[in-house]
């Protein structure tokens, strides 16, 4: 039988398990509003009886162990989504970006019959799109008028405003694909570091768990943080081993395994001035398809460089066309040759020099000598409305105008698929709160149930003192 003296260790071990509860609540209760904690509880367990005159006599409780209550299943498909959702946000950042730097209003929510103003999505602001439009007015004006130095002036002006609308929407988008360059190198860095603190966090919780030390939870949840915040920038795969350390590996390549990091990742530039993300020992380029890793090379190769190309074609053609009419124009001087514009593209088109410092070099006679003719003026100003097979056979505000309205379509789908996406990951981190996090009500009711049980210990302990020197008083 237990005797007094066991009755008392039996109050100690439950006073002690008492306490302990008491602490846990309390630490579950001091982290309420950490995202990343999971909701801990002790095991508390019947100590081992002994017998007695009776049968088998109970000795109390002990405490076992201190678990995490933490579902591997959510904590997985958190992850997953978490990095579709940050696919998804570089994606929208990145066309937004582009949006701002175009310099042109886009309706996105445009639709009706190709050329049409509702289907080119392009807003009433003073972009490419009017520019392009005044300067086959700026011809169409000179045509009524074609010896007329100020008409010829005017159109010079329209015609630099377009040039210089030109070059800056050139220089404005290869300056947000830098930007995303230089995006794509700072999450290199990001994830490389987290690696680290992945591997680290390892061995920091084998080396606390070695010889049955307990489970490191608080080091457990920080581990899963930071695998999460790797998972923002990079797709990855988790593989928890038998040590409760995490192997984490990227399209195959395994990056972190123990506590040693395997492999880390580089910002490589293949030749063509567009990074991509390897990994550095393997030397082989990832296949990333989520993470915000992702959703900015997503962008930068897909809508911004589709978006850059058509408006290099654009002015392209446009310097093609303009010149080949002009060329053979005649100025009032009867001269002849000159080609409107130079350059070849959006980043170098530019009014001719010699143009610009004589107005009356600007050829729109179709007769030499006839200085009031207006052929080529008006040959001009059709082209606004002419369509150009290299342009798929759409005038050239008809092909700005599909361009942005392309790109406008992108914004709008990676908003709506966000706005999804968002809705998703909410109801599963619901799901997790619900399970792992920290309920005030609950945590509260079991301090005042551990308060009630460690007074009802001390209690105990009181009485069979009490008895202890009853007994001693009896022999005196």
């Amino acid at each position: 039988m237990l005797g007094l003296f066991g009755t008392l260790n039996l109050g100690v071990r439950s006073l002690s398990a008492q306490r302990e509860g008491s602490e846990i609540a309390g630490h579950n209760l001091a982290n309420v509003n950490n995202p990343a904690y999971a909701r801990q509880r002790l095991v508390l367990q019947t100590s081992l009886p002994v017998p007695s005159a009776v049968g088998l006599q109970g000795t109390g409780v002990e405490s076992v162990a201190i678990v995490q209550v933490r579902n591997l299943l959510l904590d997985q498909q958190v992850q997953s989504e978490t990095s579709v959702r940050s696919s998804l946000e570089a994606q929208q950042q990145g066309l937004q970006y582009t949006e701002a730097n175009l310099g042109q209003m886009i309706d996105r929510q445009a639709s009706g019959p190709a050329g049409s103003s509702a289907a080119s999505g392009v807003g009433g602001q003073q972009g490419l799109a009017e520019n392009i439009s005044d300067l086959f007015n700026g011809f169409q004006s000179l045509s009524t008028n074609p010896t007329s130095l100020a008409e010829r002036q005017v159109l010079l002006i329209k015609a630099e405003n377009l040039s210089t609308q030109f070059n800056q929407v050139s220089n404005r988008l290869g300056e947000v694909n830098d930007s995303l360059n230089r995006s794509i190198e700072a999450d290199v860095s990001n994830a490389n570091l987290l690696l680290k603190d992945i591997a680290k966090l390892n061995q920091q919780i084998v080396s606390s768990e070695v010889g049955g030390g307990g489970v490191a939870n608080d080091l457990r949840d920080v581990r899963q943080q930071r695998i999460e915040e790797l998972a923002k920038l990079a797709n990855i795969s988790t593989v928890t081993q038998s040590d409760g350390v995490v192997d984490v590996s990227i399209d195959g390549v395994n990056m972190v395994s123990s506590g040693v990091v395997q492999d880390t990742l580089e910002a490589f530039d293949p030749g063509s001035g567009q990074l991509v993300v390897r990994a550095q020992t393997a030397a082989q380029t990832l296949s990333l398809i989520g993470g915000s890793l992702h959703g900015t090379m997503e962008v930068r190769d897909g809508t911004l460089a589709s978006l850059r190309s058509e408006i290099d074609t654009l002015a392209s053609n446009l310097i093609t066309s303009v010149n080949a009419v002009h060329s053979g124009g005649f100025s009032l001087t009867g001269a002849t040759g000159q080609n409107f514009f130079t350059g070849t593209g959006a980043a170098d088109i530019a009014v001719n020099g010699a143009l610009t410092s004589s107005p009356s070099a600007i050829q729109v006679s179709g007769v030499a000598d006839a200085v009031g003719d207006n052929q080529v003026a008006l040959a001009l100003a059709q082209l606004g409305n002419q369509s150009i097979a290299a342009l798929g056979g759409q005038t050239f505000v008809e092909r700005f105008g599909q361009s942005v309205a392309g790109m406008g379509q992108s914004l709008n789908s990676v908003n709506t698929q966000l706005e999804n996406q968002n809705i998703v990951e909410r109801m599963l981190l619901r799901q997790r709160d619900s399970f792992s996090g920290v309920s005030l009500d609950e945590e509260m009711t079991d301090l005042m149930k551990y308060q009630k049980a460690f007074q009802a210990s001390a209690k105990l302990i009181t009485t069979v003192e009490e008895m202890l020197e009853i007994i001693v008083n009896l022999k005196r």
